[in-house]
């Protein structure tokens, strides 16, 4: 008997191959969308609590005086100076980093 596969056979063998990359692929989606929803989540989490550190009067306030309150203060023009900079601050140093990547360097 022959154990040499008929072009039927390892049609079969790769249509199995290619669903069980298809599954893995998918699972690893659904992996890589709950690592970025767990790393948002603690990230809001942190960001808010450090913010209800720092300014406590705003705990008891309800939640539209609240987003009211942050529109007013984080929309002025005073700081979006201090946004802009660290933006630029941080492009600055991305496009460092990418300079040095292309001369070699680390």
């Amino acid at each position: 008997m022959s154990t040499t596969k008929t072009t039927g056979e390892r049609i079969d063998t790769l249509q199995e191959k290619i669903q069980q990359l298809e599954n893995q692929k998918k699972q690893l989606l659904q992996k890589q969308k709950a690592d970025e929803r767990k790393a948002r989540n603690h990230r809001l989490c942190k960001r808010g609590a450090y913010l209800e550190s720092i300014i406590p009067d705003t705990i008891p306030l309800t939640d539209e005086q609240f987003y009211q309150f942050l529109d007013k203060t984080l929309k002025t023009d005073y700081a979006r100076k201090i946004l802009d900079g660290f933006t630029a601050q941080k492009d600055k140093t991305a496009t460092a980093k990418a300079v040095i990547a292309e001369q070699g360097g680390d």
